[in-house]
């Protein structure tokens, strides 16, 4: 069983928490853009505060450790450990509580290339423990605006993880998808979901819009976020978002394997 020590040192040394990848410029921007309430950064919340940048970096401050001091323009972002660690907890503690009742539960990735494996091995434990893994709306369409101008996306699912390919991609199955951070994917299964008369699901976990877009819509959603994605955090103390782990969200896949052993030990789900 991997300790929280270990755990600990894992996250610092993989570029998780401690220092990370994420610019302060490049988080400073997306806080004026959330400010601005610019779609591209809402994900799919509606914000009922008012979130001016200093309340955004005043939040992330709390909720991530990075710098609370308006002055700080430049350099790498950091993300205390303590706080990942004790969202890890919180979502470990939520997952056992779903695995209890056997609950349905979705998952969808905008991150497929860096956090597919994460989600794809809860998928299985929850599975194992009788929960039903959702996967509605497979092959259906999805019109995504980027700064590219409209692209079509269709929904496939990998190892009951859900994720966006644009046409032409490879065949259902491989681990490739799209990077997103649209709530259109999350609301075109849910929608998809109560259409067929099918279970809806006690759970969403995911990232971006998955779930900023589940949570805005009234489910329960969780899951891992960045530094320069405030989005899930204002979601979250606004109480639309259940919880959010702090960490950067684009490292190598396989860093994120210790943290699925570690919320899985803790959630009595190690299969």
């Amino acid at each position: 069983m991997l300790s929280t020590g270990a755990l600990r040192e894992h996250l610092l040394a993989s570029g998780l928490a401690g220092v990370v990848a994420t610019s302060r410029e490049a988080s400073l921007r997306r806080y004026r853009l959330f400010a601005a309430r610019d779609p591209r950064v809402l994900m799919g919340l509606d914000p009922e505060g008012s979130w001016g940048q200093p309340e955004l970096i005043a939040l992330m401050a709390d909720r991530c450790g990075v710098s609370g001091d308006p002055g700080v323009t430049s350099g790498l972002d950091a993300i205390d450990p303590e706080r990942t660690l004790a969202a890890l907890d919180a979502f470990a503690e939520r997952l056992a509580e779903v695995a209890r009742r056997r609950a349905p539960v979705l998952l969808g990735t905008g991150h497929p290339h860096r956090l597919l494996g994460f989600y794809g091995g809860l998928a299985d434990a929850l599975s194992a423990a009788g929960c039903e893994i959702l996967t509605p709306a497979m092959g259906r369409r999805v019109d995504i605006t980027t700064r590219f101008g409209l692209r079509t996306h269709n929904l496939d699912y990998v190892r009951g993880v859900a994720l966006v390919r644009e046409p032409g991609a490879r065949s259902s199955g491989c681990e490739t998808g799209a990077h997103t951070h649209s709530p259109l994917p999350v609301r075109t299964v849910l929608a998809a979901a109560a259409e067929g008369g099918g279970p809806l699901p006690e759970l969403v976990i995911g990232d971006h819009g998955w779930v900023c877009g589940a949570g805005q819509l009234g489910f329960e959603a969780m899951g891992p976020a960045d530094t320069d994605d405030p989005a899930l955090f204002v979601g979250q103390a606004e109480g639309r978002v259940s919880v959010v782990v702090p960490l950067d969200d684009a490292v190598r896949s396989d860093y994120y394997r210790p943290l699925t052993r570690y919320v899985l030990n803790r959630a009595c789900l190690s299969q």
